[in-house]
């Protein structure tokens, strides 16, 4: 689809001013008290109000999660098992009554686990037992129709049932074995969706990592600091405000001032002037929710006191991109939907081609359950593309503007935001960036 720039320029235009819900950003000054952990409380409420509701769209009436020490399934923080010794059954159900939580759990954790008030009723089993063989018989005798379990060739959150696992609940199941389903679409569901508390908390992982990424460029002293310097600098931030890594640490942050690496490490490459700075960093706060946002500047040439008009167009068309794909955003779109809604403006602005998606969900991991931003290009690798947002989702999203510099190689403006499905759109978390970062 070929656009006149004088049309480009329009559309940017009316899709700023659609853009709305832009709360202030206002500089870190106080270090968190992170002694007061609200995750306990959001999870009773993840699934007391949010599972029952995933059950009933995944059209499952129970749920087994089979958690053990040291090789855990990955929902187990999500349900209460991460402190599993010996192996624990987890039952969640359905019947004429309501929505329960039961579990079948050794002895020896049983009363802890009945402590923290999270399920229904806690079942303790005495040492030699097994947990699983009582968890089954209680399903046999429950006649589910279909028992959701985490096996799953398209979620690793619902991946969670090693083989093992999953030949002896076959076997202690019997002819109930055929009523065994992926839970695929039921942890999708769940996880995909936030509490307005979580949101909260997921505005501070992403103000923090925007700030610490304004102050990490102030301390570039062009032709001395290197990528890695900028990058341990936001280490040795993380580390004084007590918080931990958004995703791999030998990855976060990327700081990356020349051509594209694609997801990497910052490499000892000297800062000089004429450089455009890509910083892609998040945090993760109380050891459950993250944030992904990136910063990008430009080093200011001996006598420039801006950035040139090339540098500065490119950055305005990524950030339009940016802004599309915001008011792209609402419940009952299909997430090719956004990537399409900023493609064209790419393709107009004249774009190198960029093999990314434009966003992607956020939450308890950088890239999270839920509709993946992408595949309106080629088809899709991943099939989440085609799945529609929901009030209450998360996503951290792109605007790009690619260019072939000198060299040959390419570069890429990526103005990564992160935003909160609402009831009639989509706003952001934080103040997004709205001026390149002039380094001095």
């Amino acid at each position: 689809m070929k656009i006149s720039f004088k049309l480009f320029q329009l559309l940017s235009i009316l899709i700023l001013a659609a853009c709305t819900g832009t709360p202030t950003q206002e500089v870190v000054s106080e270090k968190p008290d992170w002694s007061e952990n609200s995750w306990p409380e959001i999870r009773k409420q993840r699934i007391s109000q949010l599972l029952p509701k995933a059950m009933e769209a995944a059209q499952v009436d129970c749920w087994i999660t089979i958690c053990r020490e040291n090789n855990n399934d990955p929902i187990a923080v999500h349900v209460g098992g991460e402190n599993a010794g010996g192996t624990a059954a987890f039952l969640f159900y359905t019947d004429e009554s309501g929505f329960h939580s039961l579990v079948f759990s050794p002895e020896g954790e049983a009363t802890a686990l009945d402590e923290l008030d999270i399920h229904d009723e806690v079942v303790k089993v005495p040492r030699g037992n097994s947990a699983l063989a009582e968890a089954a018989d209680f399903i046999k005798s429950k006649n589910f129709k279909q028992i959701a379990a985490n096996s799953s060739n398209s979620n690793s959150m619902a991946d969670g049932l090693s083989f093992s696992q999953r030949e002896e609940l076959e076997s202690l199941l019997g002819e109930d074995a055929t009523k065994l389903v992926s839970s695929t679409e039921l942890v999708y569901e769940w996880l995909s969706i936030k509490l307005p508390a979580e949101v909260e908390i997921m505005r501070q992982a992403a103000k923090m990592a925007s700030d610490f990424q304004y102050e990490a460029y102030a301390m570039i002293e062009p032709g001395k600091t290197t990528d890695a310097d900028v990058a341990k600098f936001l280490k040795a931030k993380m580390a004084e405000y007590g918080v931990t890594d958004a995703w791999h640490p030998d990855q976060n942050p990327n700081v990356n001032s020349g051509p594209d690496r694609g997801h990497s490490h910052a490499t000892d490459k000297v800062i000089m002037p004429g450089d455009v700075i890509q910083i892609d960093f998040g945090v993760k706060l109380y050891d459950i929710w993250v944030s992904d946002i990136q910063r990008f500047a430009y080093v200011l040439k001996e006598g420039e006191t801006k950035a040139p008009d090339d540098i500065q167009q490119y950055w305005e068309h990524g950030k339009a991109g940016s802004r599309a794909a915001l008011a792209a955003m609402k419940p009952g779109v299909k997430g090719v939907d956004v990537d399409r809604a900023q493609r064209v403006l790419m393709e107009a602005a004249g774009s190198e081609y960029v093999m990314w998606s434009t966003g992607h969900p956020v939450g308890y991991v950088a890239h999270d359950v839920g509709p993946n931003l992408g595949g309106s290009q080629a088809p899709s690798i991943r099939p989440a593309a085609q799945k529609e947002l929901k009030q209450g989702m998360v996503f951290a999203f792109d605007g790009f503007h690619a260019w072939k510099r000198p060299d040959g190689t390419t570069k890429t403006i990526s103005v990564e935001e992160m935003a909160v499905v609402i009831e009639n759109g989509a706003e952001y978390l934080i103040e997004p960036q709205e001026e390149l970062i002039l380094v001095k």
